[in-house]
């Protein structure tokens, strides 16, 4: 059996995986949904990249797991990136803190990259005009968006019930320029893990697979049907392929 700490993408919380995280403790495994800083409803947004990577391997340190498989959907390809190259080993005695990455749906950003700088230029304006419209450097994805874009496998009551779940996304980590260079040179295995019916990015040119995929070099990949937002929309399945994705 496996331990998975899974990691939620922009504008979610841990929350996001219960229904995940529920098939995987059924099926014998162990799973952990933590919440990214400055993410979720009625806290402190005022976060960079580095604080919410930081958030991340505090909650893997400070619950000592070790030897686990660490997921990022989305926006969390690049926490879990950072987050690798924090922890990339257990203290003396243990086993490996991380077994293998799990990119689902997510960004792989070339060294000195942003996030902003690998989504298409018209997605570029929209993000931008979102966080002007904010006044305080954050973004709130609107319900067409999620609708038609992010949860376009789902009914209009699951889309309206999941976006209410939502709160609003801190641009700075967007911002943020990474140095993956440690990241780049990690013997960790990898997986990508990609939804065929994904319109988040645009497919083609500007898609998750394979212009991010391929990034990883070596790597396993398994994909199944479904939109950027399977995890409400068919989380048994998503967790079938989370665990195919993440055996030895």
């Amino acid at each position: 059996m496996s331990t998975f700490v899974l990691v939620h993408g922009s504008w979610h919380d841990g929350s996001a995986w219960q229904a995940v995280v529920d098939h995987l403790e059924a099926k014998g495994h162990l799973a952990f949904a933590p919440t990214i800083a400055g993410h979720g409803k009625g806290v402190n947004k005022n976060v960079n990249h580095a604080q919410c990577t930081q958030s991340i391997v505090d909650y893997i340190v400070s619950k000592d797991l070790t030897d686990i498989v660490l997921l990022g959907h989305s926006f969390a390809g690049t926490i879990i990136a950072k987050v690798a190259e924090a922890i990339p080993d257990g203290f003396a005695g243990q086993r490996q803190r991380i077994r293998r990455l799990i990119f689902f749906d997510a960004f792989v950003l070339n060294d000195g990259e942003s996030l902003r700088d690998n989504v298409p230029p018209h997605l570029q304006t929209l993000l931008d005009e979102l966080v002007r419209e904010s006044n305080d450097q954050m973004m709130v994805i609107p319900f067409e968006m999620w609708r038609e874009a992010f949860l376009n496998d789902a009914d209009l009551d699951l889309a309206r019930s999941s976006y209410a779940q939502l709160s609003p996304e801190p641009y700075q980590p967007w911002i943020d320029k990474l140095d993956l260079r440690q990241f780049y040179s990690l013997p960790i295995p990898k997986s990508y893990l990609y939804c065929t019916e994904d319109t988040a990015l645009p497919q083609g040119e500007w898609g998750w697979h394979p212009r991010m995929s391929n990034r990883l070099g070596q790597f396993r990949f398994v994909q199944m049907p479904g939109s950027h937002e399977v995890m409400f929309s068919n989380p048994v399945g998503l967790a079938e392929k989370i665990i195919v994705a993440g055996r030895d």
